[in-house]
């Protein structure tokens, strides 16, 4: 859960607790009426939302990805076929340098600390104690893993989960702050870097699109475009530009 700056004034902090209270409202709402999806809707949304993007211009392109891996316990978008996808198809004519770079999520601990490490394949990947399947830090050889924020090139995408997106780019999480601080730290690398900004992507459900604007606090991340059933709504400058046909 967020924490409070003990260096606000008591304005900010009574502004900032009444947000967080929206949030926890809101989050129960969202996960109810996730809770209460259809089953078959449910699988009809997560084969548009995921045939969408294997077919978008901007996901073809991109050759460095940063993926989250869904656990339908939580009533996440699935990527299973997006996963599958890019860790079974070999680049054609054995070109290397076609091939996408994948990196997945592993949560290090309670703190908001996650880390993006490089996997080829689904054999890289153990259940955790929440029978979330995340890689393990090192690979079959013994070798560590290499971390996104370790690498040499730039990501080009990212796909986010969450509980709930408005049309304006903003996105509730669980509540655990890992995304935004992750998020956060990803950006700013690539700033001193002097990369291209990666484009934040999330995938939602049609139920997950509020009509009205989620509550933020200034360390919320904004995404760039969302993909539902409906199709992709680019939402930033950077995904009017990227996204167009």
């Amino acid at each position: 859960m967020a924490t409070m700056n003990s260096s606000s004034n008591p304005e900010e902090q009574e502004g900032l607790e009444s947000i967080f209270m929206q949030k926890r409202i809101l989050r129960k709402e969202v996960r109810k009426t996730l809770k209460s999806m259809d089953p078959s809707l449910r699988s009809h949304e997560d084969n548009v939302i995921q045939n969408i993007v294997l077919e978008a211009p901007w996901f073809k392109s991109s050759r460095r990805l940063c993926v989250y891996i869904s656990c339908s316990a939580l009533r996440e978008v699935d990527t299973s076929k997006l996963l599958s996808e890019f860790l079974q198809t070999p680049a054609k004519d054995d070109n290397m340098e076609m091939r996408k770079k994948l990196y997945v999520p592993r949560v290090e601990d309670k703190n908001s600390h996650m880390r993006m490490f490089h996997i080829s394949s689904t054999d890289d990947l153990i259940a955790n104690s929440m029978n979330i399947l995340e890689p393990t830090p090192v690979d079959a050889d013994g070798n560590e893993r290499e971390d996104v924020m370790r690498a040499n090139e730039p990501v080009d995408l990212f796909l986010l989960p969450g509980l709930a997106f408005d049309r304006s780019g903003r996105r509730l999480g669980r509540g655990g702050g890992y995304y935004d601080t992750f998020l956060k730290k990803y950006k700013e690398l690539a700033k001193e870097r002097n990369w291209e900004q990666p484009l934040l992507v999330a995938l939602s459900y049609s139920l997950q699109i509020m009509d009205e604007a989620i509550p933020v606090t200034p360390k919320d991340m904004l995404v760039d475009a969302l993909v539902s059933p409906s199709g992709v709504i680019p939402i930033s400058p950077a995904a009017l530009d990227r996204m167009q046909l």
